[in-house]
């Protein structure tokens, strides 16, 4: 009992001091500086052995060691194991990055407030995606170590930047709880009307990263409806029913099950690319979104957000070309991402829910999430 006491301190003292249980990365590779700011490499650690490597550059998550059924840990989520490869990605760009200030699609990176147009940058050919060419993710953010378990992360999106009104200050809190919750806290401020959509695009696997499909996860979604897209991913305005479809997972289901389906929607995004629209039953609370389910190890992940929508992505663009951690390849519908978050074009959408912050508001997004064995 004493031997265990002391090795549960002796880990915490090392995540306080920034060091590592399970990683094989160095933090080296994390250092450089672009834009006149430096990047760097931190840990958050747990009693239980989770941990989560984060770079400040695009706030985003690099790994997530979770256990398995039989306690051992492996990583689950796709990265890389240099910031290079980050900065110059080849590829998918947005590995377990902060998205803003929009996150999703704004039809022809066009929207109209008071009057005035803006456009953003087409980076999604015709329309404009995650924030555009220099969004969220691929800035340095001002880092605060709190303690082992907490980051804070700061950053002031300038008027104008990226084609978006207003100076939009941004903090956002990292917290890995002892009871495995991975807590992502988004807070922001405007001086000027503006619109934000901030989401999280972690690639899981729960399998380990590049270890084979994610089309034997079982998936539930804790949504009746989603929003039916055109062939460029935009949303259409109506929300569907997802009675008698393939986009149905209100039981869980195996994410491969119908993912072939001759069904329209999923020709369009090359199979699940959708947002559903979560069941809530308050305005902000925190609800359960989503849960995945890996047979094999019997990792079980949550998702809980105060947000009324969520991007379910299954990895159709991956074709293997890309190498990330551990020379692993990453594979078609080799890893799912969960993004909670406001509709896809809801600037241009007068149905969906607002995405406008004016002056004196403050925008605030929880999402949650935790990990768990069955």
């Amino acid at each position: 009992m004493k031997q265990t006491l002391f090795l549960i301190l002796l880990f915490m003292i090392n995540m306080q001091d920034g060091q590592a249980r399970h990683s094989g990365l160095n933090r080296a590779d994390f250092q450089t500086t672009v834009d006149g700011k430096q990047t760097d490499l931190y840990y958050l650690g747990n009693k239980n052995g989770v941990e989560i490597a984060v770079t400040n550059f695009g706030a985003r998550v690099v790994e997530i060691w979770a256990p398995d059924k039989n306690g051992e840990f492996t990583d689950i989520v796709l990265g890389h194991d240099n910031v290079d490869a980050y900065i110059h990605f080849k590829g998918e760009r947005f590995l377990g990055a902060t998205i803003g200030r929009y996150g999703n699609r704004i039809a022809e990176g066009k929207f109209t407030m008071d009057g005035k147009q803006y456009q953003l940058p087409i980076n999604d050919t015709p329309n404009s995606l995650h924030g555009g060419t220099m969004g969220f993710d691929m800035v340095v953010w001002d880092t605060k170590q709190v303690d082992g378990q907490t980051l804070i992360f700061t950053y002031l999106s300038k008027d104008g930047e990226e084609g978006y009104p207003g100076n939009l200050t941004v903090k956002m809190t990292y917290q890995l709880t002892d009871k495995n919750e991975f807590i992502i806290s988004h807070e922001a401020t405007t001086d000027k009307k503006t619109i934000i959509n901030l989401t999280h695009h972690s690639f899981f696997n729960l399998h380990g990263a590049g270890n084979g499909t994610i089309n034997d996860h079982e998936l539930m979604l804790c949504a009746d409806k989603f929003t039916p897209v055109d062939k460029v991913l935009i949303p259409t305005g109506e929300l569907a029913s997802v009675d008698n479809t393939p986009m149905d997972f209100r039981k869980a289901t195996p994410i491969g099950k119908r993912v072939n389906d001759d069904y329209q929607q999923l020709a369009y995004g090359h199979g699940y690319d959708h947002n559903w629209v979560l069941n809530r039953k308050t305005a902000n609370e925190l609800e359960l979104a989503a849960t995945v389910y890996e047979p094999a190890s019997g990792r079980y992940m949550e998702v809980w957000t105060t947000e009324p929508g969520i991007q379910f992505y299954g990895g159709n663009f991956f074709d293997g070309s890309m190498v990330g951690k551990q020379g692993q390849h990453y594979n078609h519908r080799a890893s799912l991402a969960l993004e909670t978050q406001h509709f896809p074009d809801s600037p241009n959408q007068p149905s969906f829910p607002s995405t406008v912050l004016m002056p004196g508001e403050q925008y605030k997004h929880i999402c949650v999430y935790k990990f768990d064995v069955k």
